[in-house]
């Protein structure tokens, strides 16, 4: 396939995913031409890598050998390590949220939301804390940096460089889920062996928000509901 051409990258990822759809979220992960390959046991690994290899051979694809990576312990993948104790935020991002400087424009909100949100399944709580700089990116909403929106901002670089590992899930295994719900969103947490798998949060939408003042006491429970099945969906 030709470089330059404006759909190539679309066609391509289309037909990696094809080539490896039987093996997709088993052991396989492919984003354009860029294959990770995960397994339990070195065995395990031997046999998926030989997978792998065999049905690249047999579609003509080629892969540069001082590109490729072999049997490790730890790999970072598009913003993220990967290791036998679980997935992290990849220290380099870190360091760009470390440096990041206050927002001063809705386009520089979104960026570091964006940015935040890419994050979100290690941030407890996300939606609540975000929904001050969300509420900026409103349309009609002028632009005025609040205590809230600067406590938001403050709180979310700290959440992204003390994150915790998330532990690689076991569906062998049973799962803990803790979910709550408030009138300013829903909110839950997976666990595995009382360690954390994901968090999961998302802000109330618009019909779950306007209920009547009067009423406010009553669907607490269908709210308490919602993040149940939410929580079950994630």
């Amino acid at each position: 396939m030709p470089f330059g051409v404006t759909n190539a990258p679309a066609v391509f990822m289309d037909y990696m995913n094809r080539i490896f759809r039987p093996f997709l979220d088993k052991f396989v992960m492919v984003f354009i031409d860029d294959i990770l390959i995960y397994s339990r046991t070195r065995e395990e690994h031997g046999e998926h890598l030989r997978t792998v290899l065999e049905i690249l051979k047999a579609k003509q694809l080629y892969a540069k050998l001082s590109k490729c990576e072999f049997w490790l312990d730890e790999v970072k993948f598009f913003g993220h390590v990967i290791s036998v104790e679980g997935i992290a935020v990849d220290p380099a991002k870190v360091e760009s949220v470390l440096q990041w400087e206050r927002p001063r424009t809705v386009t520089d909100i979104r960026s570091f939301v964006g940015l935040a949100s890419y994050y979100r399944r290690f941030i407890e709580g996300f939606s609540k804390i975000v929904a001050p700089l969300t509420q900026l990116t409103r349309k009609e909403q002028p632009f005025i940096w609040t205590d809230a929106c600067e406590q938001s901002f403050v709180e979310l670089k700290r959440r992204l460089t003390t994150s915790l590992v998330l532990v690689l899930s076991d569906s062998g295994e049973p799962f803990d889920v803790y979910c709550d719900a408030s009138h300013q969103g829903l909110g839950c947490v997976l666990m595995q062996n009382r360690r954390v798998v994901t968090y999961a949060s998302r802000q109330l939408k618009t019909h779950e928000r306007n209920y009547p003042t009067h009423e406010r006491n009553y669907p607490t429970h269908d709210l308490e509901l919602a993040a149940v099945v939410f929580a079950l969906k994630i």
